[in-house]
C-alpha cells in the first residue's frame, strides 16, 4: 500500500479496531499491526504516525504486552491510547500505578491549549481503567486532567510523543474522532489520500487473487454480513460460487422461507438449504455452558459445509466474519469474551483449502456501507442483526423445544410492534431472551410458575459499543401485554437496561 499510513499497533485493546476506523473516517489508511511486530514493519516507508492501542495488562505486570523500545527512537510521531499511554511511561521509565479511583464510563475532563485537541470543546470522555501515570517521565508535560487522574494526557514536543488515558476512539467521547483527526493532519502531517470509496474493487481483486479458478462454498445465513460477503465473492468468480444455508433449527420464525426466497428470487444466486435441525439440536442437548453451545455449533457448522463442498469440489469456504466477531473471540492478542462461531468457535481441523473472510477488518456499519455500494437493497443491507449460533444464544441454560418456541413467538411479537411504532429503522438490534428463570405468577385466579422473558433493544454503530433504546412505555406495555396473553409459557416480560460495556449485546 503506497498511501501515507498510520499504523495502530495493538497491545490487545478491545478497541483497536475502533481507532483504525477513526484514521480511515479521516482520510488516511491505516493498517493494525501486533504489538511485538518487526521494526521494519511499523516504522515502514509511507509510515507517517503510529498509535499504541489499549489493552487489557498492567504494564507492570509479568508478562504483558511491549513493543521494541526502537520503535520510540525512530522519528515518527506517536499517541498512546490508555494502554498506550502507560507503555510510553514505562518505556521512558516513568511510573504507572493502580489508581486510587478507578475511572470507567462518562468523566469530566479539563484541556490545555495543544494541537491535539485544537476545535475540542467537549467536557466529558470515556474512561475505562485501572491503572494511571503516577510519575510522568522527563520530557513529558500534562495536557489534560480529570477529578482523579492528574495526568489524564501528556505531550513531549522534542519527540513528538503523546499519551491519553481515556479513549477517544469511542463514540461515548465526545469530539474523540476529532482528537486522532488532529494526531493525523496536525501532528503527522498527512494529507488525507485514502478513501472507502473504491474499497468493494480491491476486495473483489484480493478474492480473485486468493480464489484463483477454485470452486467456492459460501457460508450465507440471511444476515448482512453473510450477504455481503457472498455478493463480493459472486461479483469475484461468478458461478463458482455456491451459497449453503444451514436451517440449524435455531432459527427465528420464517426465517429460513424468508431468507431463501429473497437469495433465489431477488439476488439470482445459486443456494443450497440444508436442513440440519435435528443434528444440531441433538448435538445441543443437555448442553448448558454458553462457550460449549458455540463450539459445538461453530463444528457442526463447518462439518455440514465440509459435506456440502465434497458435492461441488468446493476448496473454499466463504464467511461473513467481521472485526468484532474477531476481537470478541480473542483476536491475535486480545482476552476471550465470547467465541464467535466462525472464528473461536472453528475446530482446528478443517478440510478446506482455506477461508475467505474479505469483511474481516471492517465493523458492521462500514460493512452497510458496502453494501449499499455494492448495489444490495437498502431492506437486506439494514435487515435486522441476527448471530449465527441463532437461538442458543438467546436460550439461557439447556435449549429444548419448549424454550425455542417460547423465544421464537416472543421475538415476533417484538418485531412486529417495533415495525408498527415505526422504530424499526432507528434502533441497532433488538430481540428477546428466554431467561430460564421461572416465577410465580397469577392467570385466571390460578398460581403459575412460567418463564421470564427478556427485551434486548440496543442503539449502536459499531457493535463494540451499544446503549439500550429508550423504547416508549406505550410499547413496553403492548409487548409485556401481548407477550403473556399469546405466548405459552411466558409469565413475565423485563427489560435490559443494561450498556456495552459492561454488558455484551447477545445474552450468551
Amino acid at each position: 500500500m503506497e498511501n501515507e499510513t498510520i499504523v495502530v499497533l495493538d497491545f490487545g485493546g478491545q478497541y483497536t479496531q475502533l481507532i483504525a476506523r477513526c484514521v480511515r473516517e479521516a482520510g488516511v489508511f491505516t493498517e493494525i499491526i501486533p504489538y511485538n511486530a518487526s521494526l521494519d514493519r511499523i516504522c515502514g516507508e509511507h509510515v507517517k504516525g503510529i498509535i499504541f492501542s489499549g489493552g487489557p495488562d498492567s504494564v507492570y505486570a509479568e508478562g504483558s504486552k511491549h513493543c521494541d523500545a526502537r520503535v520510540l527512537e525512530c522519528g515518527i510521531p506517536i499517541l498512546g491510547i490508555c494502554y498506550g499511554m502507560q507503555e510510553l511511561t514505562y518505556q521512558y521509565h516513568g511510573e504507572v500505578g493502580s489508581a486510587c479511583v478507578s475511572e470507567f464510563g462518562h468523566t469530566a475532563i479539563h484541556y490545555d491549549r495543544h494541537p491535539l485537541f485544537q476545535d475540542v470543546t467537549a467536557e466529558t470522555v470515556w474512561m475505562n481503567h485501572r491503572d494511571k501515570v503516577t510519575v510522568m517521565p522527563p520530557g513529558f508535560t500534562a495536557i489534560a486532567t480529570t477529578p482523579d487522574c492528574p495526568v489524564a494526557a501528556f505531550a513531549n514536543e522534542e519527540k513528538r510523543q503523546y499519551g491519553v488515558q481515556f479513549h477517544p476512539e469511542v463514540k461515548h467521547s465526545p469530539q474523540g474522532d476529532r482528537i486522532i483527526r488532529n494526531f493525523c493532519y496536525e501532528i503527522c502531517g498527512c494529507a488525507g489520500d485514502w478513501s472507502m470509496d473504491n474499497l468493494g474493487d480491491v476486495l473483489i481483486r484480493q478474492i480473485q487473487e486468493q480464489a484463483g479458478d477454485s470452486q467456492v462454498v459460501c457460508a450465507l445465513s440471511g444476515g448482512v454480513d453473510s450477504s455481503v460477503a457472498a455478493v463480493l465473492v459472486h461479483k469475484a468468480i461468478g458461478e463458482r460460487l455456491t451459497c449453503i444455508f444451514v436451517d440449524h433449527g435455531l432459527l427465528r420464525m420464517h426465517e429460513a422461507d424468508e431468507v431463501m426466497a429473497f437469495y433465489q428470487a431477488q439476488l439470482g444466486m445459486k443456494i443450497v438449504k440444508v436442513d440440519a435441525s435435528q443434528r444440531f439440536l441433538n448435538r445441543l442437548k443437555g448442553v448448558s455452558e454458553p462457550e460449549e453451545k458455540r463450539k459445538i455449533i461453530g463444528e457442526e457448522f463447518m462439518r455440514v459445509f465440509e459435506e456440502e463442498a465434497v458435492k461441488i469440489n468446493g476448496d473454499y469456504l466463504v464467511q461473513g466474519t467481521i472485526y468484532p466477531d474477531v476481537i470478541e473471540s480473542g483476536g491475535e492478542n486480545g482476552a476471550v469474551i465470547k467465541s464467535h462461531h466462525n472464528v473461536g468457535g472453528l475446530p482446528p481441523n478443517i478440510s478446506f483449502k482455506g477461508l475467505i473472510e474479505p469483511l474481516r477488518p471492517l465493523f458492521k456499519d462500514e460493512v452497510r456501507r458496502l453494501g449499499e455500494s455494492l448495489g444490495i437493497p437498502h431492506k437486506l443491507v439494514w435487515r435486522q442483526p441476527f448471530p449465527g449460533p441463532g437461538l442458543a444464544i438467546r436460550v439461557m441454560g439447556e435449549i429444548t423445544e419448549e424454550k425455542l418456541d417460547i423465544v421464537r413467538r416472543t421475538d415476533w411479537i417484538l418485531r412486529e410492534e417495533v415495525a408498527k411504532a415505526g422504530l424499526d429503522q432507528e434502533i441497532w438490534q433488538y430481540f428477546t431472551v428466554m431467561t430460564g428463570v421461572q416465577t410465580v405468577g397469577v392467570m385466571g385466579d390460578a398460581r403459575t410458575y412460567e418463564y421470564v422473558v427478556a427485551v434486548r433493544a440496543v442503539t449502536s454503530r459499531d457493535a463494540m459499543t451499544v446503549e439500550f433504546a429508550e423504547l416508549p412505555y406505550e410499547l413496553l406495555k403492548v409487548l409485556s401485554t401481548r407477550m403473556v396473553n399469546e405466548v405459552p409459557g411466558c409469565s413475565r416480560v423485563v427489560y435490559d437496561i443494561t450498556s456495552k460495556p459492561p454488558a455484551t449485546i447477545e445474552w450468551e
